[in-house]
């Protein structure tokens, strides 16, 4: 299975007025994540469903992503493995369910950046980080024990340059 970890744009600031979990994007972080988008149709990103955090900022990168990507709504599933605090193992238990050849995701850090050292076997203090409205994507050699090689990681703003320069 080849995945893609996306981390979500930028958000709104937390506020007394509005919980974490309702935190939408601003109109710069749509704005970007709809260029890193671009990059991501250049890289052959092809995901059958896109996984996403119950959270407001990371379903409406999901929703972005899918939009981009030309997939329908339908394909956008809410997964309570990819809120900010779940155990990584989680997300993995979920996708050795599932029979999709590729599958995208979008949360949050830590979360996601601790997703990735666990696929390649690193600690998690030595693994790249994953920036907001950045990806990576790892083949998933095998679910058990877990192991997987990384194919690209990619900042923001080299996916949007990607999808500037080659569009």
């Amino acid at each position: 299975m080849r995945l893609i970890l996306m981390r979500h744009g930028i958000a709104v600031e937390r506020s007394e007025e509005r919980s974490d979990s309702d935190r939408p994007l601003t109109k710069q972080g749509a704005a970007r994540v709809r260029k890193a988008v671009e990059g991501l149709r250049e890289l052959k990103v092809k995901p059958q469903v896109v996984l996403t955090s119950p959270y407001v900022r990371a379903r409406q990168t999901a929703e972005l992503v899918a939009q981009g990507l030309g997939l329908p709504p339908k394909r956008i599933e809410t997964s309570d493995a990819l809120l900010p605090e779940a155990e990584p193992s989680l997300l993995y238990h979920e996708l050795r369910e599932r029979d999709e050849t590729e599958v995208l995701c979008t949360g949050h850090a830590p979360q996601l950046d601790r997703a990735l050292a666990l696929a390649l076997g690193t600690p998690r203090s030595t693994a790249p980080q994953l920036k907001k409205a950045g990806a990576a994507s790892i083949e998933l050699l095998r679910s058990v024990p877990l192991r997987g090689r990384l194919i690209w990681l990619l900042e923001p703003s080299a996916l949007r340059r990607l999808g500037r320069t080659l569009s």
